[in-house]
């Protein structure tokens, strides 16, 4: 059974309502690198020929604040790495999500950097020519290619308890958020609102209070437990606790754009997908729920039958992942001093 230390705390927060007078907006992002999708700090974000402008920060994180509602061409530069460039319409406050710069002569990145280069150049032409080719005829110059989606488990601050593993030293009351990708938490202090990293390794373990649901989730480090015989790098939502544990991990996956210009189709945006699998645990061995009926009831040993007979009479379907959690929730209440984590299953996902 796994060992979760369950922390309890009372928050109150308030919304403040922000009073803006005229057309001014903010524009932010994240500079990261296209290799090693770490964030970049110290790179130079410029929207061309005015005055504004901003400089990334540790987080890779950049902000322009007041700035009038007009059409820009965004200019990312850093020594080492290729300009980027990018259109921007600004009609409201705009968060242009990760924006990933590419090294000179990095390797195995040809297409990549032909990509950039490209993009630069088109995007300078419909700036400076915004009749130019296709558009002569409506004068209207074609949306840049966006990325839909983000790398955090949840995009939302969320009130956190901590539990780190050097001297079990506990943390609490900070909003943090996890970045799936570069298994990294950032915490915003609860007075000043500053904003720090810290690597997933340093966490043993984690709850926080969902800012959607209202309900504490728990949140395990994968490195204290084993798939195939290696420990694993992010961390594992419990989902449910006893005998037989059931654990879930999100995956975010970068899929990239494959719009054909010529015909049309396609979609125009890259896009970051979230995936969920699922794993019950055995000891230290997270092992993936299977997919096959006959294999997923053999887990359960000598309740088999039992497990069996419970999802023929309730007519669950096990191809959706809520009828699994039903299923594991009502095995493990079979055994003595069970207690469920959750009512229901959240953000069911893939």
């Amino acid at each position: 059974m796994i060992q979760l230390r369950i922390f309890f705390f009372l928050f109150i927060s308030g919304m403040i309502p922000l009073w803006s007078f005229g057309q001014n907006f903010n524009l932010s992002g994240r500079v990261m690198d296209f290799d090693s999708r770490e964030f970049i700090e110290g790179a130079s974000v410029t929207l061309r020929n005015t005055a504004f402008g901003s400089i990334s920060n540790g987080a890779g994180n950049f902000s322009i604040e007041n700035i009038l509602s007009e059409k820009y061409t965004l200019a990312i530069t850093l020594p080492g790495y290729n300009t980027y460039e990018q259109v921007v319409n600004l009609k409201n406050d705009l968060n242009l999500g990760n924006i990933y710069l590419v090294k000179y002569g990095s390797e195995g990145t040809g297409a990549a950097l032909q990509k950039t280069i490209r993009a630069t150049n088109v995007s300078r032409l419909l700036v400076e020519r915004p009749n130019f080719i296709a558009n002569s005829i409506y004068g209207i110059p074609p949306e840049p290619k966006k990325l839909e989606g983000n790398f955090y488990l949840d995009n939302k601050w969320n009130v956190a308890s901590i539990l780190l593993y050097r001297e079990q030293t506990v943390l609490e009351g900070f909003r943090v958020r996890y970045n799936i990708n570069s298994n990294l938490f950032e915490l915003m202090e609860p007075e000043n609102n500053l904003v720090t990293t810290m690597p997933g390794l340093r966490i043993q373990n984690i709850v926080w209070m969902d800012s959607s649901y209202k309900v504490p989730r728990y949140f395990v480090n994968g490195m204290d437990f084993k798939e195939e015989g290696t420990p694993i790098s992010g961390f594992f939502e419990v989902l449910v606790e006893g005998e037989l544990p059931l654990m879930r991990r999100t995956l975010a996956i970068f899929k990239e754009s494959n719009y054909n210009t010529a015909l049309m189709v396609g979609n125009r945006n890259d896009q970051i997908i979230k995936r969920n699998v699922y794993y019950y645990l055995k000891g230290k061995d997270l092992i993936a729920v299977p997919k096959k009926r006959k294999e997923l009831y053999l887990i359960f040993g000598d309740k088999a039958a039992e497990m069996q007979e419970f999802v023929e009479e309730n007519e669950m379907d096990l191809k959706k992942n809520g009828s699994i959690f039903q299923l594991f929730t009502y095995y493990n209440s079979r055994f003595p001093g069970f207690v469920p984590i959750m009512d229901q299953l959240l953000d069911e996902g893939d």
